[in-house]
């Protein structure tokens, strides 16, 4: 199934989901070492790919090669729990033991500007990426980029989010062109309350997941609640 050149895969339950994410993630992590000796991964954030980070805790891999990156973080204290960084270390860095230094969190605790700039000038030398996560919002957004919000065009790699419809306000993510500079990338769409913005971006709707997931040439895998 495609819409707009992108495919979309169907799976029956949340659980197959994150199964078949997982493995595809740790396939990618493979190549990558084998080619090229690291594995540079953005994460999402979200509650979605939680499930796919606690199948990689249980999983062997060859940690100290991966570069784990994020394309979203919101403005809040480092330890704060509703951090991307907070959770995923929690989930599944911690319990691998992941180098601290493979971890790149956005420090978005300095403010969305100047963490926007500071995570541009680490991640620049890191392109492109191996892999790139992505989710989707019940508004159709994918990392912190919202519908109705503008977003850079050109080389721009981070942008500083204001006046987000989901609290915190502030937020920092990677721009459409970054999050679409991967070798691969894969969407994860779990969950009835993603229906309706599932539904819309088949019928062609202009949302932000589907013009990154265009421009990255992204596989969507969707479970059968949101599928419908």
């Amino acid at each position: 199934m495609s819409v707009t050149g992108v495919g979309f895969q169907l799976h029956d339950t949340p659980e197959a989901l994150a199964e078949v994410v997982a493995a595809r993630v740790l396939e990618a992590a493979r190549r990558a070492i084998a080619a090229r000796g690291r594995f540079v991964l953005v994460a999402a954030g979200g509650r979605t790919p939680l499930q796919v980070y606690a199948r990689l805790a249980r999983a062997c891999s060859d940690w100290s090669r991966w570069l784990v990156l994020h394309g979203d973080e919101r403005c809040l204290p480092v330890n704060d729990p509703e951090r991307n960084s907070h959770a995923i270390a929690a989930v599944w860095l911690d319990p691998v033991a992941l180098p601290p230094n493979k971890h790149l969190p956005i420090p978005a605790e300095l403010g969305a500007e100047p963490a926007a700039r500071r995570y541009a000038e680490l991640i620049a030398p890191l392109l492109p990426f191996d892999l790139v996560l992505l989710g989707m919002g019940e508004d159709g957004h994918t990392a912190s980029l919202f519908p109705g919000h503008t977003m850079p065009e050109g080389e721009a790699l981070t942008m500083a989010v204001h006046q987000a419809p989901k609290p915190p306000a502030d937020r920092v993510s990677l721009t459409p062109g970054a999050l679409a500079a991967g070798r691969e990338a894969l969407v994860l769409v779990s969950g009835a309350g993603k229906r309706k913005a599932l539904a819309r971006w088949r019928a062609g709707a202009s949302l932000p997941v589907a013009r990154v997931a265009e421009a990255a040439g992204a596989e969507v895998l969707v479970d059968a609640a949101a599928w419908g």
